[in-house]
């Protein structure tokens, strides 16, 4: 079997984290049964192949799995506006190496998040983060259909890797001490797909509900656009983004 590292720490607890429950308005529209945010951005590349849009980028040699799943993040979001961007190895290692200061640590999320949120990566900066509470699937749906997927992590169960490589969906089962950060972009009524590992990987909705402690909804630049998210209080986000810098 081949190496996987993980690499995501614990779940960072921090009283400005804005929630995505808190800018939802009656005019959300409920989620599709299922979508999947690759439909679009494979028509826009013009290639099905997940690992060539979203590469394993050292996550087999080092714990660098939250700016691997940054980088295939931004590789979605700028392939549903059309464009190919996808950040290199090198520079995936370099950003990893920077923010741990040389070791191979792993890092947390909401790190990760904060740097993107003040940093370029290979687009622009994002506007911010908003909390997703795992539990509502209603709010973790909405949101891959809102903004084109969740960047989640989760506390690795015991047989991950042999699924993987077994092309099995992720089930519930112990839990091992590790950590491990994904990007989530489907869903229908048996689970979700994640990207990891230099492809996608199935989910099932129980293994979400046992291993996933934190998902994030990540606003780029385009919500700023009043029909990008209908039904999402940008105007209200905006006023308590500018209190919490406050």
């Amino acid at each position: 079997m081949a190496i996987y590292r993980f690499g995501k720490h614990p779940p960072q607890i921090d009283y400005r984290t804005l929630r995505f429950k808190n800018y939802l308005t009656p005019k959300i529209a409920a989620p599709p049964a299922a979508y999947n945010v690759l439909t679009s951005v494979y028509k826009n590349l013009n290639t099905a192949d997940p690992a060539e849009l979203f590469p394993m980028d050292g996550n087999d040699m080092y714990g660098d799995c939250t700016i691997a799943a940054l980088a295939h993040a931004e590789t979605v979001y700028e392939g549903l506006l059309g464009t190919r961007k996808i950040m290199s190895k090198q520079a995936v290692e370099k950003l990893y190496f920077s923010l741990t200061h040389g070791l191979d640590s792993g890092l947390a999320e909401l790190d990760v998040l904060n740097y993107w949120r003040q940093h370029r990566v290979t687009g622009d900066k994002i506007i911010t983060y908003v909390s997703i509470d795992p539990k509502n699937h209603t709010h973790v749906q909405q949101a891959i259909k809102l903004f084109g997927g969740v960047y989640l992590g989760f506390q690795v169960q015991q047989n991950c890797q042999q699924e993987f490589e077994a092309h099995q969906p992720w089930t519930p089962g112990p839990l091992i001490n590790e950590g491990h950060a994904v990007h989530a972009v489907a869903y229908d009524q048996n689970g979700l797909i994640v990207l990891t590992w230099g492809n996608t990987q199935q989910a099932t909705w129980a293994w979400w509900d046992e291993c996933v402690d934190e998902a994030y909804a990540i606003l780029p630049p385009e919500a700023m656009n009043p029909d990008f998210a209908p039904g999402f209080n940008f105007a209200q986000l905006q006023t308590d983004l500018n209190a919490v810098a406050s």
